[in-house]
């Protein structure tokens, strides 16, 4: 652990949730959602994220079924990973995202009820929760 920076995506097919966090407090920001076309995501967007916060990482939820077994949105979300890397040469790390969509619902509703649900607030509090459980991980 140390004063890195991160960047969290929470990879979908139509939508990339994205967060910042800081490995000093624990803690990621939700910053908002890259539009992307059947995963691929629109590259010039993602990478003003990446220009801006100049991370040190960058970890992506792995979307994976109830008993930990892959599914093909898992390959998906490893591919996306794998093409980040390739293109800006950023360390991926890979994360459990299990239940932070529900997780993420019910924290933007209990603060600020059902217009907090908006879909780039869900994506980007999922990648806020991505980032979080990945940085407990590394406590642990």
């Amino acid at each position: 652990m140390g004063e890195r920076t991160v960047i969290g995506f929470d990879f979908g097919k139509k939508y990339i949730g994205v967060a910042v966090g800081q490995e000093i407090t624990g803690t990621a920001t939700p910053l908002g959602s890259v539009k992307a076309k059947d995963g691929i995501p629109q590259w010039d967007a993602l990478e003003k994220y990446l220009k801006e916060w100049l991370p040190d990482y960058i970890v992506v939820g792995l979307p994976l079924n109830m008993d930990g077994s892959e599914q093909q949105l898992t390959k998906d979300a490893r591919k996306f990973g794998n093409r980040v890397f390739g293109r800006f040469g950023i360390n991926v790390e890979f994360n459990d995202e299990r239940l932070t969509t529900a997780s993420a619902k019910e924290n933007l509703f209990a603060s600020g009820g059902y217009r907090n649900l908006k879909k780039d607030n869900v994506d980007a509090e999922s990648a806020r929760l991505i980032i979080e459980s990945y940085f407990e991980q590394l406590y642990d």
